[in-house]
This record gives structure tokens, sequence and C-alpha cells, in this order.
């Protein structure tokens, strides 16, 4: 079924991007009436955040998430198989000179997990090496085909989390910028519980203190999904000030409120259907029981 899914996939990199892009947001409804705990978790997490919402507005924005999720799905068959010329029409780069400011050290790409995150990270690597990690997933077809998509061009080094930091460190003190993604639930053993739309998330401590052992700069850069076939667009944000501190919790409570500004611009687009906020203080109960 992997074998067929993907085959066609490649198939469909041969379609004009409108195209694709109005597949994808079938797909994404799809997914909605039939991925039901998804469904569920995604509905549950913007209840959390955005508890002001009443129940058409909330449903409205789940099924605009899932239309934008199911379009960026099916449109990695283009980073997966197309050309390095039509990734660089899919997918502009804006702010690329926050980065070059500080080229010269070592460098955290900062990306927090909106649905066009491979989008942009297979669209740097057309042009620049860099480092990145990513978790294994447990169809080993797929999971071969992201590797292949993420690293095909040669620039990128891809390690695997369970690898650890050491192989990010030793590849980043190469002046390799490293592209991090850090906002998800890792649990609380390297981490805190800070507010995240006023809600007590666990959050890892690892982007605070790998910018403090190699002495790297923080450029955050987002990729957004825009309309129709116009692709997506990525953005790099002024290198971070004052970063790290001594202080782990407030530097995690910076990161959080960064990604907080980037998600009011486009709500949908955040990565919903991850169970942000499954670990819980000691004593309050799941929200996802």
């Amino acid at each position: 079924m992997t074998r067929f899914g993907l085959f066609m996939m490649w198939l469909m990199h041969f379609l004009p991007l409108p195209i694709l892009a109005l597949f994808g947001r079938m797909l994404g409804m799809l997914l909605y009436y039939f991925a039901r705990d998804r469904r569920r978790v995604a509905r549950t997490n913007l209840q959390r955040c955005f508890p002001k919402l009443d129940d058409e507005e909330l449903e409205s924005l789940v099924k605009r998430h899932f239309m934008a999720f199911g379009r960026s799905f099916l449109e990695h068959c283009l980073l997966w198989w197309s050309s390095k010329e039509r990734i660089r029409k899919l997918v502009r780069i804006e702010g690329i000179e926050h980065w070059e400011k500080v080229a010269d050290r070592p460098v955290i790409w900062f990306a927090p997990h909106f649905v066009g995150l491979d989008m942009g990270g297979i669209r740097l690597s057309c042009d620049y090496p860099g480092v990145s990690v990513y978790s294994h997933q447990k169809n080993k077809r797929f999971d071969a085909m992201l590797r292949h998509g993420r690293s095909r061009f040669g620039t990128s080094t891809l390690l695997s989390r369970q690898q650890g930091l050491r192989p990010v460190v030793r590849a980043m003190k190469k002046n390799l910028p490293f592209y991090y993604l850090p906002d998800m639930d890792f649990g609380i053993r390297d981490g805190s519980f800070v507010p995240f739309f006023g809600v007590q998330a666990a959050t890892v401590h690892g982007m605070s203190r790998l910018a403090s052992m190699t002495d790297a700069a923080v450029v955050p850069c987002v990729t957004r999904q825009l309309p129709g076939g116009q692709g997506y667009v990525m953005t790099f944000y002024p290198a971070w000030e004052n970063y790290p501190t001594e202080d782990l919790e407030a530097d995690a409570r910076r990161m959080n409120a960064f990604i907080e500004e980037r998600v009011l611009e486009m709500p949908e687009q955040y990565f919903w259907l991850h169970k942000r906020f499954k670990t819980r203080p000691e004593g309050e109960a799941s929200f996802y029981a």
C-alpha cells in the first residue's frame, strides 16, 4: 500500500502547482473526516489555545488546518522528485540578509513546526550546506523517502535524533547551520513547563543549551504556505540579541512567545495534529483522554 501511495505521489509531481494544491486540500478534508483521533487532537489543542472561539469558528479553523496539512503533505512529491529549479520557484526566500550578517559564526536556524517546515528546509538545501535532525518513521519505505528528500542534493548532513547532540555540535563547529525544530512535547527531562498561549507546555531547553555550548546565533526562519498555486515563502528574522541567558525558563518563554506571534499570523498552519500538551504537571489530568 505504501509503495502504491508513493507511486501515485511520483505521478503527481508532474502536475501544475494549482492543481496539486487543490488535490492536497481535498486530501486534507478526507483526513478530517476519517482521521478521527487526529481531528480530536487538533480540536483539543485549538480549544486550549483559543478558548474564545465559538464552536463554528473552532471547527472552521480545524478544517482549514487539515486542508493546509493535506496540501503540504501532497506537495512533498515536489520536494522528493522535482528539480532544484522547480523547488527554487516553489519556495521564495526573504530576509536572508539576517543570516548572512552572522554567518561567520555557528548559527541555529530556528524553524518552528508550521506545515511548510520541510519546504523551507529542502529549499535551503538546494543552495546552502547545513545540518538537521530527523526522527525515524515506523514505516520503513516512508522513512527512506523522507531521508532521501531531505538529503537528495548532497548539501545537508542528516542525523538521527537517537544520535544525540554531539554530532550536531561537531557539525556546527564546522560552520554548518543547524536547522532546529525544538517546539514539540519531548517530555520534561530537559525542559520546564512554560506558557504557550497561556497553557503550561513542556518546553525543551535544547536551543538555549546548544547556543551556549557553541556560541551560536539564533536566527528564526518560518515557512508560510501561500494561497492556491503560489507556493511558499520562507522568512528569516533578525538574529536574537541577548540570547541565550542564564535563565533557561526565560529563554524557553521567549521561544514560545515568538511562535505565538507567528501562529497568530497564520493559525491554520501550525502543526496542531501533534499532542503539544501531552506532558502535564504532576496531578493534572491529560487533555487527550
